[in-house]
């Protein structure tokens, strides 16, 4: 799917903004999402062709078994999750990849993928500069990705292995900025100026990414939306409030007794039927859970 500039491009502010680099520097991500052309830094191309099978309603299950097989470090990393304590409650080890991938179904796929391409990303050698910050993004990934997978099964009736997709993509945006500015080092001498740039155009630039992977709708609107605090709907709690709760938890986990100052501000909380002392309960309750599955993504 191609995507349109409507969604993360920057709105024309006159000579003047033209003129300012980081403004250029934005322009060009909108030009690039645009247009389709969505390549990241050292992204392995069998993760590509994994997303795309995956995107296929008439992918079988052959199909994805040879694509994964065709990269020993992926099929390796994908049955490490799948023989992981956090994934496998039977205890029954598991050895090739058709029975992995039918025990932990597409979205579980996906993570392993993604996950693996990550490592891949951090490993370039043209990224150097940025290795603590990707270092950074990805253990907040992992973090809110297993939050997500624990509130969605706990609280509400969201797939958990879906929840736990949008939890690791919630970044996305900040990943391409990054691998992006990287080249740029002269816009980004000051590290207020690349933290304005994350902070204002994430959200939409993740949205396009998975507009044009042809990811469902749900996922797209909650990978933008999900700093909304004020965002409210009709009916049950949805993907984009579990994710909403996901971050804000995952920003105060060391400190839970400072969630008290976001509940009136955050209506996905009551979505969910959150409260302080409950949120506190459940991550000491789920201290293990989450730390497994932090571990069989990577962490």
């Amino acid at each position: 799917m191609t995507t349109t500039s409507s969604n993360c491009a920057p709105v024309d502010g006159g000579a003047a903004m033209a003129a300012n680099p980081t403004f250029e520097f934005v322009r060009s991500l909108a030009a690039e999402l645009s247009s389709g052309r969505v390549e990241l830094p050292s992204f392995p191309d069998v993760v590509v062709r994994v997303r795309r099978a995956l995107g296929d309603e008439s992918t079988t299950v052959d199909q994805l078994v040879r694509i994964v097989g065709s990269e020993p470090a992926l099929a390796a990393r994908l049955l490490k999750m799948a023989n992981s304590a956090a994934l496998n409650r039977t205890g029954k080890a598991v050895t090739d990849l058709r029975t992995a991938i039918n025990r932990m179904g597409y979205n579980m796929v996906r993570s392993a993928a993604i996950s693996f391409a990550m490592a891949q990303i951090r490993k370039g050698s043209k990224l150097k500069a940025i290795e603590e910050d990707l270092k950074r993004l990805w253990e907040e990934a992992t973090h809110v990705a297993a939050l997500s997978y624990v509130i969605a099964k706990k609280q509400s009736r969201i797939n958990p292995d879906e929840a736990m997709l949008v939890g690791l993509l919630h970044g996305i945006g900040k990943l391409y900025i990054l691998t992006r500015a990287e080249g740029h080092p002269e816009l980004f001498a000051s590290r207020e100026t690349l933290l304005e740039v994350l902070r204002d155009w994430h959200a939409g630039i993740g949205r396009a990414i998975l507009e044009n992977w042809e990811f469902p709708e749900e996922m797209v609107e909650a990978i933008q939306q999900h700093e909304d605090g004020e965002r409210d709907h009709e009916g049950p709690a949805d993907l984009t409030d579990v994710l909403t709760v996901s971050v804000v938890m995952s920003s105060y986990v060391s400190r839970p007794d400072d969630l008290e100052l976001r509940f009136q501000d955050v209506t996905a909380f009551r979505h969910l039927g959150l409260d302080a002392d409950h949120c506190r309960d459940m991550l000491t309750a789920s201290a293990d859970e989450i730390a497994q599955l932090r571990q069989a993504l990577g962490a």
